[in-house]
């Protein structure tokens, strides 16, 4: 079994943790330790685990853009960020 933990510091981190559970498989669990954002994944093979990376980083990265949208009172979510 491969595995990923994936931390990421938010400005809201309960609020991200709760958009990215829905979309979370058996094999995922995400939680919250103080300001971050803490996602463990396993996979079978290691394709495998890059494919479900790939889908939670776009993922946490809109989850992350609503958020800051709302904080900010501004509607642009479809903003590219760098």
């Amino acid at each position: 079994m491969k595995r990923a933990r994936v931390r990421t510091r938010s400005v809201a981190p309960e609020t991200v943790a709760a958009a990215l559970v829905p979309d979370n498989t058996p094999e995922m669990h995400t939680g919250v330790d103080g300001d971050d954002v803490v996602t463990t994944l396993e996979r079978e093979t290691v394709g495998g685990l890059r494919a479900t990376l790939d889908d939670y980083a776009v993922n946490l990265s809109v989850a992350e853009r609503v958020v800051q949208a709302a904080q900010d009172g501004t509607n642009d979510t479809n903003q590219t960020h760098s």
